[in-house]
């Protein structure tokens, strides 16, 4: 493989999990192709504890580099300021409170190198229960870029924790915004609309947690605000007609006021293989 420099963008704020965070840093540092930077935001004021372990790992690790802000603002918002951050060409999306496997970026990095035509490379995930113990599904999302623009009309086809990206790419594609819960939904759409060309591996190279909590956040009235503001959004840069538009508005809302244990099971048995 060529040798190439890259950053890895993160995000955390006051919920997240100390022993989680750890994990997923560690999971970036035991990488068989290690990243160049490792940019943190801290979104909002944080933990002491959480706060403490992000120093030491600055004191140990010369690649990691912390930036703090006293307000929250919100994930688009933080990986907007984020980005700007990253000092190289290629960038690495990882969530907080998420495990990569050793691999992860020796694969992304070296596919996207060698397809210069592919602006975002990504793959399936992993879920598991909030311990990382017991897989629960896995996320599968289209390999090819035609059958990845086909599935966005419908539902997100790129999982956004796993991803590598061309910097400029997303920035001339208008970077990310505050579209809560949908940030990256939206920044794909943007880049579709922009001519960019997208590609998943077909294995997992994740583990992510998902239970109960991520059920239970994608439903209620202020939820469904958030699904007809992404949708109004989609509707009028063109990505779905009129017809998806409102068929997208129904299953979304149905699902979304659904009980907590029914929408789980929707997003088991449906949504997930």
């Amino acid at each position: 493989m060529k040798k190439i420099k890259f950053s890895v963008l993160m995000s955390v704020y006051k919920n997240d999990k100390v022993s989680e965070v750890r994990v997923a840093i560690d999971s970036l540092l035991n990488q068989t192709l290690l990243p160049n930077q490792i940019v943190i935001m801290e979104d909002g004021k944080v933990s002491k504890k959480l706060d403490d372990l992000l120093e030491s790992y600055v004191k140990n690790n010369k690649i990691i580099e912390i930036y703090k802000r006293d307000k929250n603002l919100g994930l688009g918002l933080t990986l907007n300021e984020g980005l700007n951050y990253c000092k190289f060409d290629y960038v690495a999306r990882m969530d907080s409170d998420d495990y990569c496997y050793p691999n992860r970026f020796e694969r992304e990095i070296d596919y996207i190198l060698n397809h210069p035509e592919v602006d975002v490379v990504g793959c399936n995930i992993e879920e598991y229960d909030e311990k990382l113990k017991n897989k629960l599904a896995m996320r599968v999302v289209p390999e090819h870029d035609n059958e990845i623009k086909k599935y966005m009309k419908k539902r997100n086809g790129v999982n956004h924790m796993t991803v590598v990206y061309r910097k400029d790419s997303v920035l001339k594609a208008g970077s990310y915004e505050d579209c809560l819960y949908f940030e990256d939904y939206y920044l794909w759409c943007k880049m579709i609309k922009n001519g960019c060309y997208f590609y998943n591996f077909q294995e997992p190279l994740m583990k992510v947690r998902a239970g109960f909590d991520m059920t239970k956040r994608r439903g209620g009235f202020s939820y469904n605000k958030c699904i007809l503001n992404f949708e109004n959004k989609i509707y009028k840069i063109g990505i779905i007609n009129r017809f998806e538009y409102m068929c997208n508005l129904i299953v979304r809302v149905v699902v979304a006021n659904m009980p907590n244990f029914l929408r789980a099971i929707v997003y088991k048995k449906k949504l997930r293989r």
